[in-house]
């Protein structure tokens, strides 16, 4: 997995290309989604997510995706779970101070967010705390969610 996110920081530019075409086309159906029933729909979804991303990125199922913001590199692969920038601990070659062998998250987000047009900008923007309720439920029928405005949530 560690190498698989290192390859998605490298594609940071592609994969983002992708996930904007991607998310115009959950936007697209969204009213199937609303129709269908978000309940019904968070299953399936969780185990697609979960696949793709748990892939890609070594996601953590946390519900609120930020790789978009964060070039490619999910913060929640921290040992520290922080969501703004780099702790006081890195080493100066780079690595986690937790995890010697691991490269700090926050360093491979920095290079991912550069090959990313506007990266930088979208990387600098402050993330809300983790909302621990959201814990393995898709990220991806939230954001259909917020932006259609529909106040149906995942079931706890």
């Amino acid at each position: 997995m560690y190498r698989a996110r290192l390859w998605s920081v490298r594609h940071a530019r592609g994969i983002d290309r992708f996930y904007g075409m991607f998310e115009r086309l959950l936007m697209r159906l969204a009213p199937l989604f609303s129709a269908i029933g978000y309940q019904r729909l968070e299953r399936p979804f969780v185990v697609v997510e979960r696949g793709v991303k748990g892939l890609l990125f070594d996601c953590k199922m946390c519900g609120q995706c930020v790789l978009s913001s964060t070039g490619m590199s999910c913060p929640m692969n921290c040992p520290k779970s922080l969501r703004n920038g780099p702790c006081g601990g890195v080493r100066a070659d780079g690595y986690c101070e937790v995890n010697s062998q691991m490269r700090c998250v926050w360093l491979l987000a920095f290079a991912g967010a550069e090959r990313i047009p506007g990266g930088i900008e979208r990387i600098r923007e402050i993330q809300a705390p983790v909302d621990r309720r959201l814990e393995g439920h898709s990220s991806w029928l939230r954001l259909v969610r917020e932006r259609t405005g529909s106040t149906a949530r995942p079931a706890p």
